[in-house]
C-alpha cells in the first residue's frame, strides 16, 4: 500500500465516525423529543380531567377582550 492509500482510508474512516456520531445525535434528539411529546399528552389528559369536574357552561360567556 503507497502513502495516498492509507491517507484516503484514514479521511474514509474519520468520515464515518463523524457520520455515526451525528446519526446517534439525532436519534437521542428524537427519542427526547418522543418523550417530550408523551409528556405533554399526559399533561392535556390531567387538565382535561381536570375540566370534566366543572359545571355545564362555565365559561361560556368568557370576555376576553382588553
Amino acid at each position: 500500500m503507497d502513502i495516498g492509500s492509507i491517507a484516503l482510508a484514514f479521511a474514509g474512516a474519520q468520515t464515518a465516525k463523524l457520520q455515526m456520531a451525528a446519526a446517534a445525535a439525532m436519534m437521542r434528539m428524537n427519542a427526547q423529543a418522543g418523550a417530550s411529546i408523551v409528556e405533554v399528552i399526559e399533561k392535556a389528559q390531567d387538565n382535561l380531567q381536570n375540566l370534566a369536574n366543572v359545571a355545564a357552561g362555565v365559561g361560556g360567556n368568557l370576555d376576553i377582550s382588553v
